[in-house]
C-alpha cells in the first residue's frame, strides 16, 4: 500500500510523463513504465532497457534484484521502488480517476459487451469528448491503463470490464469509481472460473452491488429475465430500461441483398429506422442500449442513428466479409453456449442462400464442457444448413456415442479443416464462422 506522499509524488511524475506503458518495447519518449510480473515474464528485467529507450519514470518492485541496479544508476528518469507494481498501477489509476467529475459508464456482460462499448462510444462521441476502452483492455491491467488515458479534454468515459473469476468486477469497480453501469446479459461463460451459471450472475451482479451502494444509475434490458431478476434483487438501484419489447423493436429479415442488421424501434415515442453494418439480430439489444444511453445524456436521436449506421465492426466480432468466393459471417473473437445459441438461431432465421456453418470449440467451460458441446450439436438439428464443420477436441468428445448426420463433419483443429478446404474448395456459400479465439478460426479466411 502506498502512503499518500509517495502516491502524490508518483502522480506528479505521471502528469509530467503524460502516458503509461507496461511494454518496454513500446516506450514513447518520456513515458512512465510499470514493471509488471506475470507467469512467464518479469517486467522488472526490462526497466533499465525502458530508461535507455527514453522512459521518464519507471515503477519497479523493491524486492526485484534489478531494483538495486536501478538505484545505483545515474539517470534522469524518476525511479519508484514499490511493494507491488500492479497494485500501484491500480492505485494510481483510481487516484487519477478521482480528479475527474465526469460521467463514467462501466460496462460488463457475458456477450456483446465489446460491441456495446463501441456503439456507446460512437454515439456519445457525437456530443462529448469520450475516453473509452481500446480493443479488449478490460481486465485488472487494461482498466487502469484506460483510466490513465483520461485528460482535461475528457467529458465522459466508457470502461469495459471483463471477468472470469468472482470478485474481479468488484475490484474493477473500486478502481474505476463509475457512476453509471450496464450489464448486457448473463450467460454460460468462463464456467471453469465461476463454477456455475449462478456464479456468473453473482459475479456480474457485483456491478449492481457497487452502484446500489452509491445510488447511481444502471441501464438494463427489461426484456431479459435474468437481468430483471438481478435488478429486482437490488431495490435501491436507480434504473433506466430498454429492450426489444420495451422499445417496440422490429428486426427486419436478413438476406443475400440485405445481410446486415436493420431494425425499427420506438424511442421517446418516436419511431426510428436503423440500418447498421452489424450482422446478427442478437445485436439489436446492443444497439438499443447505445440509443438509450445516448438519449439519457442528451444526444439527439438522429445523431444516435447516424453514429450506429456508420459504425463498422472489426476484430472478427459480428463482422461480414465477401471474399470473392463466399460471404463470410465472422464471430470468432469468443464463444460460449449463450452466444453460440444466439448465433445459430439468428443464422437459421436469415434468408441467406447456401448456408454453411463452421463452429470451433468453446473454451473455459470446465466440467460442463462435454454437455455444453453436445447441446450445441443437438441444436444443429433445428438449424437449416447445407454443411456444418465442427472444429476441436471438445466437439469431438461431444459427438462421441451419438448419431450425427452426414452433413456434419468433425476436424481435430483448424489446420486440418484448412487443408480440407484447400483440397475441396467451396464457392458461392454463406458461411457462419463461430468459435473461441483460441481455436484460430480466422485462419480459414485464406481458403474461403
Amino acid at each position: 500500500m502506498l502512503d499518500f506522499n509517495t502516491l502524490e509524488r508518483l502522480y506528479q511524475s505521471f502528469l509530467v510523463c503524460g502516458n503509461v506503458t507496461t511494454d518496454s518495447r513500446r516506450i514513447e519518449s518520456g513515458a512512465m513504465f510499470f514493471a509488471l510480473k506475470g507467469e512467464n515474464f518479469d517486467g522488472n528485467e526490462f526497466a533499465l532497457a525502458a530508461i535507455e529507450s527514453g522512459a521518464g519514470a519507471v515503477v519497479v518492485s523493491k524486492e526485484s534484484p534489478f531494483a538495486q541496479k536501478l538505484s545505483q544508476k545515474e539517470c534522469r528518469a524518476d525511479i519508484f521502488l514499490v511493494e507491488d507494481t500492479l497494485e500501484t498501477l491500480q492505485t494510481l489509476a483510481r487516484y487519477h480517476r478521482s480528479h475527474f467529475n465526469i460521467p463514467v459508464i462501466a460496462l460488463t456482460g457475458t456477450n456483446g459487451k465489446t460491441t456495446t462499448k463501441e456503439l456507446l462510444s460512437v454515439v456519445l462521441s457525437r456530443k462529448f469528448d469520450v475516453t473509452y476502452t481500446l480493443g479488449n483492455l478490460n481486465n485488472h491491467i487494461g482498466v487502469p491503463l484506460t483510466l490513465l488515458r483520461l485528460t482535461e479534454q475528457t467529458r465522459m468515459a466508457v470502461i469495459e470490464m471483463g471477468a472470469n473469476h468472482p470478485g474481479e468486477i468488484a475490484l474493477l469497480m473500486s478502481i474505476a469509481l463509475p457512476n453509471y453501469g450496464l450489464v448486457t446479459n448473463v450467460g454460460k461463460a468462463h464456467l471453469e472460473g465461476f463454477g456455475s451459471f449462478e456464479g456468473v450472475k453473482r459475479a456480474k451482479g457485483e456491478m449492481y452491488d457497487y452502484l446500489q451502494r452509491t445510488a447511481d444509475m444502471v441501464f438494463y434490458n427489461c426484456d431479459d429475465e435474468n437481468i430483471c431478476e438481478m435488478v429486482s434483487e437490488r431495490p435501491d438501484l436507480n434504473r433506466t430500461p430498454y429492450g426489444l419489447q420495451y422499445n417496440s423493436a422490429e428486426i427486419l429479415p436478413a438476406s443475400q441483398n440485405e445481410p446486415f442488421l436493420r431494425m425499427k424501434c420506438v424511442v421517446d415515442s418516436q419511431e426510428v429506422f436503423i440500418s447498421s453494418r452489424l450482422v446478427g439480430g442478437y445485436n439489436a439489444n446492443n444497439i438499443l442500449a447505445a440509443v438509450t444511453v445516448g438519449q439519457f445524456f442528451g444526444v439527439p436521436i438522429q445523431d444516435c442513428v447516424e453514429a450506429i449506421n456508420g459504425y463498422i465492426p472489426s476484430n472478427h466480432r459480428s463482422q461480414a466479409e465477401y471474399t470473392g468466393n463466399n460471404f463470410l459471417i465472422l464471430d470468432t473473437y469468443n464463444a460460449n453456449p449463450s452466444s453460440m445459441k444466439a448465433s445459430l438461431e439468428n443464422f437459421s432465421k436469415t434468408n441467406f442462400n447456401n448456408k454453411v456453418i463452421v463452429l470451433g470449440d468453446m473454451l473455459e467451460l470446465g466440467p460442463e464442457s462435454l454437455n455444453e458441446h453436445r447441446r450445441v450439436i443437438e441444436l444443429l438439428g433445428t438449424v437449416e444448413f447445407e454443411k456444418c464443420y465442427l472444429v476441436g477436441g471438445e466437439f469431438s468428445k461431444g459427438a462421441a456415442g451419438i448419431d450425427i448426420p452426414d452433413s456434419i463433419s468433425l476436424f481435430e483443429d483448424v489446420y486440418a479443416l484448412k487443408r480440407y478446404f484447400e483440397e475441396e474448395p467451396i464457392k458461392g456459400k454463406t458461411v457462419l464462422i463461430k468459435g473461441s479465439n483460441g481455436i484460430k478460426l480466422p485462419l480459414l479466411k485464406e481458403v474461403l
